[in-house]
């Protein structure tokens, strides 16, 4: 008794605490499964991500559309994959941003910063995108495939994987602004720009305000500082960046520059992450069903920062109420959430009691 005792106690102080040291209790809540108004014939695909801005509006990104792919010319490309609409709070339909747009290919995530611009997770096009309130394009991370590698990678990086730096870890990729199915994006406080890159490579790049690319960490690996894939990321007001490292079943914290803190593996399999604003912050983590069983797990997960858990909801499902993959979790309100579905090819909007 007295190891175990001593066992628990090195691992909270760590920031790994297992599943058996703690309960979690269910939150009572209910839901609204058809909340959003579409055009007729236009429909909801798989979605990827949702956001609300200051004014209650609800944006969703969606695997929705008619890929379409041009040959012939010297530089080939697709796009078309994906559209990303605006509802108001009401779930009426408002608008459709950047239609046909280059960057617009396989929907990863949408989210909305402070100022209200909107930012776009493309994850086959290899692009962040960041939209003005206007819905005009303001800035872009990344860039897209076209018919060779852009740049060439020397043929001394193939030991790090697809555009990996000569001789870095695997999955660690190009310590530049170039990404390789990325996943996510978050900010600080003084608008320095997170993004995991979290498929292709295994990494978190960090952008200054203005899109300068500053820095990054993280290769392949099970290690603290490793990644096997990064599926979402979050940074809380003090600067401290969370990353959802669903390979490994855990959620990992870092500083503002990286340096490892803590983990926590008593949440599932994360693949969805959101902190709320305000001084009392909590962080939302979505446990996502395994690829060949999508009747289990499902659930979300509440947290304190320190990785405690406060309690969970939800299952794996169909019906209102239940979640089938929940890839995006917007919480601008601690007990009013938006939950965007893979499976289900939904929204839907959460109210927690």
């Amino acid at each position: 008794m007295k190891r175990f005792l001593l066992l628990l106690l090195a691992a909270t102080s760590l920031g790994v605490l297992p599943v058996s040291a703690q309960t979690a209790p269910e939150i009572a809540f209910d839901a609204v499964a058809n909340l959003l108004n579409l055009p007729d014939n236009i429909y909801l695909g798989e979605v990827g991500g949702v956001a609300t801005n200051s004014k209650g509006d609800i944006f969703v990104y969606t695997r929705t559309g008619h890929p379409t792919i041009s040959i012939g010319t010297a530089r080939p490309f697709a796009h078309g994959g994906s559209r990303l609409f605006q509802f108001d709070r009401d779930g009426k339909f408002v608008r459709e941003i950047g239609k046909d747009s280059y960057g617009f290919l396989f929907a990863q995530q949408v989210r909305i910063d402070p100022q209200d611009n909107i930012w776009v997770v493309d994850q086959m096009s290899n692009m962040v995108m960041k939209f003005d309130p206007e819905g005009r394009v303001a800035l872009l991370l990344g860039r897209k495939a076209e018919a060779i590698p852009v740049p060439a990678r020397p043929l001394a990086a193939a030991a790090g994987g697809p555009g990996g730096a000569a001789g870095a870890p695997a999955g660690a990729g190009r310590p530049t602004d170039l990404f390789d199915r990325p996943t996510d994006v978050a900010w600080d406080s003084a608008g320095n720009i997170f993004v995991a890159d979290g498929i292709g490579n295994q990494r978190v790049a960090k952008f200054d305000k203005n899109g300068v690319f500053i820095k990054s960490w993280g290769s392949k690996g099970t290690e603290p500082g490793q990644f096997a894939a990064a599926r979402a990321i979050a940074v809380d007001a003090q600067g401290n960046v969370y990353v959802a490292d669903s390979g490994n079943k855990r959620i990992q914290v870092f500083d503002n520059d990286g340096t490892f803190k803590a983990q926590f593996t008593n949440v599932g399999t994360p693949q969805a992450l959101c902190i709320t604003p305000g001084p009392n912050q909590v962080l939302y983590s979505s446990n996502s069903n395994p690829p060949n069983d999508i009747d289990t797990a499902g659930d979300i997960y509440k947290l304190k920062l320190d990785g405690t858990v406060i309690g969970k909801f939800g299952k794996a499902g169909r019906l209102p109420k239940e979640f089938g993959f929940v890839n995006a979790i917007d919480c601008r309100r601690e007990n009013e959430l938006y939950v965007g579905e893979i499976i289900n090819l939904r929204v839907q909007k959460v109210m927690l009691h």
